[in-house]
């Protein structure tokens, strides 16, 4: 499949795009500025010039499948965080309706499913919660991902995904790229959410039986 990575230029993004090359897969990494197309041409994906904030529906041409892995990040305030992880998200969510695209994975937050629990993160979990409601709605094949923290540890293949945990735990951020393409094509993840924490599961068995 043709897969659009939004939010490419990201922490989980990039990593979504390099394991998409090593699999069976074409990744258009979807980029905003020009300054960050050379290292996706240098890795042989293709790119496509696109913002969230803008006009964004060229980049859903000839596209079969979408992961949405944006994310407005730590340091922006309430109003950058609804633009890109909410409304970024549900404006996805249309144009991949629009134009006939099959499968939808969305990277998500452990917690939000339950934004009103949370203190400072409040804003953030609000918006994810919109965004995954949104697209549980929106007519698509969807997978939702809810990751525990995210880490910069190296990926071990092996992980925790299940519909519900009782704790949040850790999770390298290779591993949430690793999970998210492979649900890609794994007909029991079609129209769930799950939440992931690093686990002792190899992600080839991950649901598998």
């Amino acid at each position: 499949m043709r897969v659009l990575v939004i939010g490419a230029n990201g922490g989980i993004g990039k990593q979504v795009v390099e394991k998409l090359l090593e699999s069976d897969h074409e990744p258009v990494a979807m980029v905003r500025n020009t300054d960050q197309i050379p290292q996706f041409e240098e890795l042989g994906a293709l790119t496509v010039l696109a913002d969230l904030e803008e006009d964004f529906e060229k980049a859903f041409h000839n596209i079969d499948a979408v992961i949405f892995a944006a994310g407005s990040g730590p340091h922006t305030g309430a109003d950058k965080t609804i633009v890109i992880d909410q409304e970024g998200a549900i404006e996805s969510a249309d144009l991949a309706k629009k134009y006939g695209i099959k499968r939808f994975i969305q990277l998500s937050s452990f917690g939000a499913d339950r934004p009103k629990q949370t203190g400072q993160m409040k804003h953030y979990l609000y918006a994810k919660h919109r965004a995954d409601e949104y697209l549980k709605k929106a007519g698509l094949n969807y997978t939702i991902v809810r990751p525990g923290r995210l880490t910069d540890d190296p990926g071990t293949g092996k992980v925790n995904l299940q519909e519900k945990l009782s704790d949040i735990g850790n999770i390298p951020r290779e591993d949430v790229a690793a999970v998210l393409v492979y649900l890609l094509t794994v007909p029991r993840a079609e129209n769930k959410i799950f939440e992931l924490v690093e686990g002792n599961t190899e992600l080839s068995e991950v649901l598998a039986y």
